[in-house]
C-alpha cells in the first residue's frame, strides 16, 4: 500500500528505504517515512518488529547498512558528530547514578556536553523546574519513584538543548498515574520550546498520545498515520466471536449473512458499521457462540487489519 511521508523540506528525521541484517535475520525491510519539525511521532510494534533498531540507527549507535538516515538534515552515515550534538537520547534501561543526588547527576551530564558554571546552573534550574524535580534536587536517584526516575532522565537528554528527543519506551514500568504526568510534560515540552519529539512503544495507551504514529511488523512499515485516522480505517465497530468451531461458524456466517471474518487466535473477528444489529443476528442464528465482545475500533484492531495477527504473537516471537 502506499504509505503517506510529509515533504522533506519540512521534516526533522527522514528515513529512505532503510534495511538492517542481524546476520542472516532481517531486522528492517525498506523502511522509509519522515517526521516533521514540532512533532511528537511514535513507532508502534510489538517486540522484534523493528523499532529498536531504528531508535538505535537515529542514535547513531548502529552503522547504516543499506538506505539513508538524516537526523535535522545531517546524514548520519556521514556525520555522526553534528547529530549527536543536536540530539537528545533516552534509553529504555536506565543510565542514572543511584548514590548520586539528581543535581550531581544533572551536572555531570552537563559537563560532558561542555556546560559549566552560570550556563550550566541555569539548563539545570530551567529543566528541574519544566519537570517538577525543584523539591527533589538534592535527593539521591535510588530513593526516587519509578516517575521521577524517569524525568530525570530526560532531563539529562534535553541539557544540551537538542532540536530532537529520542525516546526509547519512555513509559515501560511506570503506572499509569506516573505515565500521565510524563506525557503531560513532553506535550509541554513541544508546545513551549519546539522540541521535534520521537518515541518507540509497544504500549498502545502510549501511542495515543502521539500526533501520528508509524506502526511495524517484523521489520515492515505497514501503515502511518494520526491515530484517530487510524482507527477509523478500520471501518465501523469490531465484533470478537468465540465457538467451539470458529472455522465452520465462519463458512455458516458467510453464507447466512455475506459477512466477511477473520480468524485470530482461535476467534473470529468482523468489522461492519452497525456492530450491533450484527451482534443481535449472529445470537439468533447460531446459538453455540459462546461468547461476543462489541467494540470501538483499537490501535491493535488497525494492527490486525494491516498484518492478519495479534499484536502480541511477534513478541512471543522475538522473545
Amino acid at each position: 500500500m502506499s504509505l503517506p511521508t510529509t515533504s522533506d523540506d519540512d521534516a526533522a528525521v527522514v528515513i529512505r528505504d532503510v534495511e538492517h541484517h542481524y546476520g542472516t535475520r532481517r531486522a528492517l525491510a525498506g523502511v522509509s517515512f519522515s517526521v516533521q519539525h514540532g512533532e511528537i511521532f511514535g513507532l508502534l510494534g510489538p517486540n522484534g518488529g523493528g523499532k529498536s533498531t531504528l531508535f538505535r540507527l537515529m542514535a547513531t549507535l548502529l552503522p547504516v547498512q543499506s538506505g539513508t538516515v538524516e537526523i535535522l538534515g545531517c546524514d548520519v552515515g556521514l556525520h555522526q558528530a553534528a547529530v549527536r550534538s543536536r540530539i537528545g537520547v533516552t534509553f529504555q534501561s536506565p543510565s542514572l547514578d543511584g548514590k548520586l543526588t539528581v543535581a550531581e547527576n544533572l551536572r555531570h551530564q552537563a559537563h560532558l556536553y561542555g556546560l559549566y558554571g552560570i550556563r550550566a546552573r541555569q539548563r539545570i534550574v530551567e529543566l528541574t523546574e519544566h519537570f517538577g524535580l525543584s523539591g527533589h534536587f538534592q535527593q539521591r536517584v535510588d530513593t526516587l519513584s519509578g516517575g521521577l526516575k524517569r524525568r530525570v532522565e530526560i532531563a539529562k537528554s534535553l541539557l544540551h538543548s537538542p532540536s530532537l528527543l529520542l525516546l526509547d519506551e519512555p513509559s515501560t514500568g511506570l503506572d499509569p498515574g506516573a505515565r500521565r504526568v510524563l506525557w503531560d510534560h513532553l506535550q509541554q515540552l513541544r508546545d513551549v520550546q519546539q522540541v521535534t519529539i520521537l518515541v518507540t512503544t509497544h504500549l498502545m495507551d502510549e501511542a495515543e498520545h502521539c500526533g501520528r504514529l508509524a506502526i511495524l511488523d517484523r521489520g515492515r512499515l505497514v501503515t502511518m498515520g494520526a491515530p484517530e485516522a487510524l482507527r477509523q480505517s478500520v471501518g465501523g465497530d469490531c465484533l470478537r466471536i468465540r465457538a467451539p468451531h470458529p472455522e465452520e461458524l465462519a463458512t455458516r456466517i458467510s453464507d447466512k449473512f455475506g459477512l466477511t471474518s477473520k480468524l485470530v487466535d482461535r476467534e473470529l473477528r468482523i468489522e461492519h458499521e452497525a456492530g450491533h444489529e450484527v451482534l443481535r443476528d449472529l445470537v439468533v442464528a447460531f446459538p453455540e457462540i459462546s461468547s461476543v465482545v462489541l467494540s470501538k475500533p483499537t490501535l491493535e484492531d488497525v494492527f490486525i487489519a494491516q498484518t492478519g495477527h495479534r499484536f502480541e504473537e511477534d513478541s512471543e516471537e522475538a522473545q
